[in-house]
């Protein structure tokens, strides 16, 4: 037997099991866990800016409020891992409302501003940390998320929820149709959206250790289980 005959021989004893394959019943369901516990981290993102009549001295008063905010991080106890600055822009400031002989608005100045990004591990200093960047510099602030340290082992229990969900939900689907689950076809887990964060003004913050309310995070999961079907009596 030539070996083109043998392939062809084993292509046709594998054409049998893999069309019933592909033609056995299956059921898809989703499950979803949730899992809350209370944080024991927050991120804040909080802004310098500064305005001047030259580029290079709004920078440098932007540059001079961007170093006080750091400074009063590292003895806040803010550990340099956990400061990023990002986000440095420098551009003009036009006057809209007064106009210039050929019409066009009037330069006025420049404006420089930067972000810095802070892990605070420590809930309970939130508040005088927040306090603490506006008396030295901090404008604006750009953002206030709740977190764990450590979130694998909430994401772990999720997903074990989300199992059991979708096993509970396929077994009722199964028992209404008359059918029974078979073995697991395929588990699959879809991605995780990040939270939206709202923005403020600084200067709307409270001027003083601002209370802040931890409360409890969420961590959720999903998955995806696809069954097989079987019937009663096979």
């Amino acid at each position: 037997m030539t070996k083109l005959k043998i392939f062809a021989f084993l292509l046709m004893g594998l054409a049998t099991p893999l069309a019933a394959q592909e033609g056995a019943a299956t059921l898809t369901v989703q499950g979803r866990g949730e899992i809350a516990a209370p944080p024991d981290m927050a991120t804040i993102t909080v802004g310098a800016e500064a305005r001047s009549k030259t580029a290079a001295q709004a920078l440098d008063e932007m540059t001079k409020a961007t170093n006080d905010v750091l400074g009063v991080l590292r003895s806040s106890g803010i550990a340099p891992q956990d400061m990023q600055t990002s986000g440095l822009s420098l551009g003009e400031v036009w006057d809209h409302q007064i106009r210039n002989e050929d019409g066009q608005p009037r330069l006025v100045g420049y404006s420089a501003s930067n972000r810095i990004s802070i892990r605070v591990k420590e809930i309970d200093q939130l508040g005088q940390v927040l306090d603490a960047v506006v008396r030295v510099g901090a404008t604006t602030f750009h953002g206030l998320s709740f977190g764990l340290q450590e979130p694998e082992p909430l994401f772990d229990l999720a997903r074990v929820d989300a199992v059991a969900d979708a096993r509970r939900k396929a077994e009722l689907y199964a028992q209404a149709a008359g059918v029974q689950l078979g073995p697991i076809v395929s588990i699959t887990e879809p991605g995780f959206s990040a939270p939206v964060v709202a923005q403020m003004r600084m200067a709307d913050a409270v001027m003083e250790a601002v209370p802040i309310a931890a409360g409890e995070v969420s961590t959720a999961a999903q998955v995806t289980i696809v069954y097989s079907l079987v019937q009663p009596n096979e």
